[in-house]
């Protein structure tokens, strides 16, 4: 029997079935005008009932049909417009535990890269050291779970933290360690061509590959260039105000390259009291006891103990800015963004999370 409607053979044409197989039925065109010429008619008929006047008959005709393709208009509209959430446009996404792909299909890692906005928020100073953690963290464990769009975003996004520290000449170290991490993950996966454990082509990871090879070197010739402005610097400041600006920093590597940089400073960087606050803000008095390190005359050495103790645990992560998740509708965001939840307090639901604790949420 013949049918109309989209379909691969030929959408909106009319085919018969046959002992040979589909095939194109010749009179559907003049069928399709036949039955439009009878709408028409009836259209007429139906309004001269009413007024025999032409020029109303013309004008009914004319809101008939302008009246159905409005119609038709509305309902593509509305069609298109139910493919596409509503949330897609807000940054911020929601995540369940024990998610999947049937569930939730935007509930990806992909997809938060785009809804979280990393690429922009790169820019910001304060989310900086917390999206390249995250991009560390995916490149030790969770490259193999990413699609190709995601591969891509993930690229790209690695490309501007790479241009930002060569514009900015700052957090060179943890953006070298992140390619370093970033180059031996892929290179360990990609050696073994006989297996297909990464989404695309061999030659593809091959290609990233020498990227991040080229991006290592140029993190490598980069040249940090003086002030251009004289001003008050850090060893024209009181040795009591340099030890109290150095209990801030939180990263023991960082006191080792002050040290380094201004030899007027090394004395300083070798402070018992720096290294034992330092140990005692990363690490517990348990964990403190077990990794003591004492030197040949008995006494504690803080600075060994430090990185023996980084050897064998966690330190406590400490970032200006990071992703927050509501309790209560369950809802991820930065905190300078607005969520519409509904709790009648909703910061006392909102709850910062860790790097890995927003890999765990992706995780199926």
């Amino acid at each position: 029997m013949p049918f109309l409607g989209q379909d691969w053979r030929s959408p909106g044409q009319s085919w018969v079935k046959t002992e040979e197989g589909w095939k194109k039925h010749s009179d559907s065109e003049n069928n399709i005008v036949a039955e439009l010429k009878s709408n028409v008619t009836n259209v007429l008929m139906a309004s001269s009932s009413c007024c025999r006047d032409d020029r109303f008959h013309k004008g009914n005709l004319c809101r008939v049909v302008g009246h159905d393709m409005a119609a038709k208009k509305h309902n593509k509209d509305i069609t298109n417009n139910s493919k596409i959430a509503y949330f897609y446009s807000d940054k911020w996404i929601h995540v369940h535990k024990g998610s999947t792909r049937e569930r939730h299909g935007y509930c990806t890692l992909g997809e938060a890269f785009n809804r979280l906005d990393f690429s922009s928020a790169i820019m910001d100073i304060r989310r900086f050291n917390y999206i390249v953690k995250i991009l560390e963290l995916v490149a030790k464990s969770q490259l193999t779970s990413l699609s190709g769009v995601a591969q891509k975003n993930y690229m790209n996004i690695l490309e501007k933290v790479v241009q930002k520290v060569l514009e900015d000449q700052q957090n060179m170290r943890t953006v070298r360690e992140l390619l370093q991490t970033l180059q031996l993950s892929v290179s360990s996966l990609v050696q073994d061509m006989g297996k297909s454990v990464l989404v695309g082509n061999i030659n593809t990871w091959v290609q990233r590959t020498e990227t991040i090879r080229r991006w290592q070197q140029q993190l490598h010739c980069l040249q940090i260039s003086r002030p251009a402005t004289e001003g008050t610097k850090l060893t024209d400041l009181p040795a009591g105000l340099q030890l109290n600006i150095m209990q801030r920093l939180s990263d023991g590597q960082d006191l080792v390259s002050l040290g380094e940089a201004c030899p007027d400073l090394r004395a300083l960087t070798e402070d018992r009291l720096l290294w034992k606050k330092l140990c005692q803000y990363h690490f517990t008095e348990r964990q403190i006891r077990k990794r003591l390190v004492l030197s040949d005359r008995g006494h504690l050495e803080w600075k060994r103990t430090f990185f023996e103790l980084r050897r064998c645990y966690p330190g406590k992560e400490q970032y200006s800015d990071t992703l927050h998740l509501c309790s209560h509708c369950l809802i991820l965001f930065w905190k300078d963004t607005n969520h519409p939840c509904t709790a009648v307090s909703s910061e006392s639901c909102c709850m910062s999370i860790s790097p890995q604790d927003f890999l765990n949420l992706f995780k199926y």
